[in-house]
Parts: C-alpha cells; structure tokens; sequence
C-alpha cells in the first residue's frame, strides 16, 4: 500500500506514470508497506501464465527474498526508478522515505533493491556512473543503502506514521526498537533473492 498523500500522476512521454506526493512526506516515514491485497505469485505459477500477463508481471512486480513476485494492487506498482531513489526498502517489509518529499516531487525506487530478472537500461542521470540496474545491484550496493535506512531511521519516531499499524507483528517489536536506537537494524541485504531469476520466458 503506498502513502496516503501520493497520486497517479503522466510524468512524461519517456517515463509514462509515475508516483508524486499530494503533501509534504518527511524523512523516516513509511512511504509503501505489503499488504494483504498485494498479490503473491511463485515462480511455478507464473511459469503456467499466458505470455500477456508474463509480460505484465515483469514489468509491474518485484522479486522478493523468497523468489516470490509480488504485484502490488495500488499506484505503488507505478513507482518509477532513479539512481537517487528517496525511498528504499527495509528488511521489515516496507520502504522508508530516506529524505524529505515535498508536495508535486515523485516518489523514487532504486529498482536495483527490486531484484531485477535481467539488466534494465536506465535514463541517464547526473551524480552517478550506473547506467543499468543490474540483478546482483543489491549485493554490490547495499552498505549504501543501509546507511540511508539507518539515517531514515532516526526520524521514524518524530514523523506522522500511516502505516505503523499495518507493520507485520513479526516486525514490528524490531522496527520500534531499531527507530529507538536500541537495536541494530536489519541489512536491505536481507531482501536479495540469490536463487535462478530467469522464470519470464515469454
């Protein structure tokens, strides 16, 4: 489920639709979290599907740590990718804005947390030498990422949370400990998926 203050919203001809917030999101809010009307699809079954919604998945769903792929039921499937992402996502199930988002701004992933099937040429973007997303990204850049989350973390207790109550209580004890600096937080590491990718023949 993606944040309340955020709408669908024609980015551009190269783009298409993107994601943009409606109001001020701070740093160290839970900008998108699973939810049970997310949609879970192993391997096998979509192994089974006709090529059109093969298609349709790989280009709307993510790969989780599991190998599963999730299609997520709201705009949050319309989250376009950057480089300089403002959300990253969290061992815990759901990304946190790892910057201030003001009002008409995008909302961003770095698809290379995504666990990407394949490499994915990328629009270029100044402050950075990637140019593709790469399968292995999550490997190469995580420390990166950490960083980010664990500086995010530090506000999670002073911003308005939507969707606290919806962190899965396997989490959520962890989350409020790690936001109240008692405990290490949990590397994005966790959320590679290291086994055989290749299951979009269409």
């Amino acid at each position: 489920m993606i944040h309340p203050d955020t709408q669908l919203k024609f980015i551009s001809p190269l783009k298409g639709y993107g994601v943009v917030a409606t109001r001020f999101i701070p740093k160290g809010t839970i900008t998108w979290i699973f939810d049970p009307l997310d949609q879970v699809f192993t391997p096998d079954e979509i192994k089974r599907l006709p090529p059109v919604f093969k298609e349709k998945l790989q280009t709307y769903s993510y790969q989780d740590s599991d190998g599963n792929f999730i299609l997520c039921w709201d705009h949050s499937r319309f989250i376009n990718h950057s480089f300089h992402s403002n959300c990253i996502s969290t061992a815990y199930n759901f990304e946190l804005a790892i910057r201030d988002i003001h009002p008409g701004e995008e909302l961003t992933d770095d698809y290379g947390y995504l666990n990407v099937t394949e490499p994915f040429e990328c629009l270029p973007e100044p402050g950075t030498n990637r140019t593709m997303v790469m399968p292995d990204d999550l490997l190469n850049h995580y420390r990166e990422w950490d960083e980010k989350l664990k500086d995010a973390f530090k506000n999670f207790n002073e911003v308005p949370q939507p969707f606290l109550d919806l962190i899965n209580p396997e989490f959520k004890d962890k989350v409020l400990e790690v936001a109240a600096g008692r405990m290490e937080m949990d590397s994005i590491l966790n959320c590679y998926y290291s086994g055989k990718k290749e299951v979009f023949a269409l």
